[in-house]
């Protein structure tokens, strides 16, 4: 007992010092965990030996993040999910798992027999990071894109898939009907249960702690646990019964709460969970190196075949379908927990699960710089794409917007450059008040379904993206009297608002240009820029907030709410 406080003490220590020279570094913590567990264990300085501790430490770490992974999977989101994200997310994992086992099998790697490499490295390469990919996201303020949410909806899916396969797992070496059935009876008795109880029993005893921090915390990890308890008796696994218990407590009202307390513990769980993993990694041969590296090349272009294929057959347009495919091009941490499972199954040998690692670790560094110029590399593959007979949505389209570019035929008055939620409400608002002036707009944009919804109700719009000076003039900004940038610049990519406003009043001297700011600091630099007035969303926000408040005051607030509730029934917009 001495011995594992000691080793917990060493792991936490050199993960936190490796773990702030990857930051300062710029590099990924998880990579900084795997270093940490390779450097202290047996295979590096040999600070930690015993194989009990490290085996503890691990599962420990794995029961957590596992149980962690379980809240974040939202069931409202999957089935509210729709077509696109589903045949996406369905494409890439079937296809992704035929072509590793076939590509794995012709590199000589068992699939059966006793050996299943080849199996659960098709597993492991069809599985992308989601802490990775979150954290980038994140930071790019890209999760609530089209490509971030469709990224997202294949994560969740992705997390499912990993789920079922945990559950057939343990019958691998006697795959029979009989047995696979009794496992996913197994598995189906254990979640109804979880869900039965999170459904009906634990709401009004979390309801009555709510208010007790330490009893919240502790109600869910004696949840985790007791779920994980209960996979174990029933011959499954308490690492799968952490993640039911997750996937339970994700759909009762106390989620949030629990998801806040448990954040930290979290943490530093999952920490011990990668330096455990980083000490089993041996010091590599040339033949280990030599399989991770065609790991990582394999799970990149697989990635991209079978990310890109099914977005573009869905007519998601090059930019769309190429940009999930970038963000999903990295080998996923619930891959490492797959292969460890499959190690303590004697299923794989321990060469695999290295070489697995290392591509991981490749992978966690290339992709975060990728995934940061998605745009850029984007751009780049766009024109190439074309070229060799790609077609993207704006097919069709280039006869009418040169006629537009050479002064021919007639160019709408007013242009709207990028189209969010502002541009959103302001056609609605038009709708309400002015119809006819709709036929006066014309809308530039590349997010595939507002070009698709805008084409539907008859609004002339352009697919391209408004920081290509060509788009510009393709788009007819040249002569358009009224130019409207009302995406802020948290969203535009490859630019920004006054970078725009010098474009389009380079392009069109004259026109009238509306921008908008995000930062009050910016006003003067787009004013600078050329734009005639520019809008901060933000004080238009204070005024609305402001009425409200006085509305309270005066006893008016159901009247107000009544007015709200009359605008919101009458408007019709693209992006509700």
């Amino acid at each position: 007992m001495h011995d594992l406080i000691r080793d917990i003490t060493l792991c936490i220590l050199f993960a936190w010092g490796i773990g702030l020279i990857a930051h300062f570094f710029k590099q990924p913590l998880i990579l900084a965990y795997l270093v940490a567990g390779f450097f202290i264990g047996p295979f590096g300085i040999g600070l930690v030996k015993s194989d009990e501790s490290i085996s503890t430490i691990s599962e420990l770490g794995l029961i957590f993040m596992l149980f962690m992974i379980g809240l974040e999977i939202d069931l409202k989101k999957i089935i509210r999910a729709g077509k696109v994200i589903l045949f996406a997310a369905g494409g890439q994992l079937i296809a992704g798992c035929v072509l590793g086992a076939i590509f794995f099998m012709a590199l000589g790697l068992k699939l059966g027999g006793g050996g299943f490499d080849a199996l659960y490295l098709s597993v492991a390469c069809a599985l992308s990071s989601t802490v990775v990919i979150v954290k980038v996201l994140y930071e790019k303020r890209e999760l609530d894109t089209l490509p971030g949410r469709i990224t997202l909806g294949i994560l969740v899916l992705q997390d499912i898939f990993a789920i079922l396969f945990l559950a057939v797992q343990p019958s691998l070496a006697d795959l029979q009907v009989g047995v696979i059935a009794l496992s996913i009876a197994r598995v189906g008795v254990l979640v109804a249960t979880a869900l039965i109880l999170s459904r009906y029993v634990l709401p009004p005893l979390f309801h009555q702690i709510a208010r007790r921090p330490e009893l919240v915390l502790l109600g869910a990890l004696a949840w985790c646990f007791l779920i994980g308890e209960i996979a174990e008796r029933l011959h499954l696994s308490r690492e799968m019964g952490s993640l039911v218990a997750g996937v339970s407590l994700s759909t009762f009202p106390y989620a949030l709460d629990v998801t806040a307390k448990v954040t930290t513990l979290r943490d530093f769980f999952i920490t011990l969970f990668f330096v455990a993993v980083g000490m089993t990694i041996p010091i590599p041969n040339g033949a280990t190196i030599g399989l991770a590296l065609v790991i990582a090349v394999f799970t990149v272009v697989s990635r991209i075949l079978t990310t890109f294929t099914p977005l573009y057959l869905m007519k998601q347009g090059l930019r769309a379908s190429l940009l999930p495919a970038l963000n999903l091009a990295q080998i996923s941490e619930f891959s490492l927990v797959v292969l460890q499972t499959g190690i303590a199954a004697g299923h794989i040998t321990t060469q695999t699960a290295s070489a697995a690692s290392f591509a991981f670790v490749i992978l966690a560094v290339l992709s975060t710089f990728a995934m940061m110029r998605s745009d850029q590399i984007t751009r780049l593959l766009i024109g190439p794409m074309k070229r060799i007979g790609l077609r993207d949505l704006d097919h069709g389209q280039k006869t009418h917007d040169a006629d537009h570019a050479a002064g021919h035929g007639e160019a709408r008055r007013i242009v709207i450059l990028g189209f969010f939620r502002t541009a959103s409400a302001l056609l609605a608002e038009i709708e309400r008040q002015n119809e006819s002036l709709l036929d006066q707009i014309s809308v530039v944009d590349f997010n595939p379904n507002v070009f698709r919804t805008l084409v539907g109700r008859g609004q002339h719009v352009i697919y391209g993206d408004i920081s290509n000076v060509d788009t510009l003039v393709h788009a007819g900004v040249g002569n358009a009297e009224i130019i409207i940038l009302s995406v802020p610049d948290s969203l535009l990519k490859g630019a920004n608002n006054e970078k725009l406003v010098r474009h389009v009043r380079s392009i069109n001297p004259k026109a009238r240009i509306i921008s908008t700011a995000d930062v009050l600091g910016d006003v003067n630099d787009i004013y600078a820029a050329g734009a005639d007035y520019v809008t901060v969303p933000r004080l238009c926000d204070a005024h609305a907030l402001y009425e409200v408040i006085e509305a309270i005051d005066q006893g008016l607030l159901d009247a107000k709410r009544a007015e709200m509730d009359a605008q919101l029934a009458e408007r019709r917009e693209v992006l509700p």
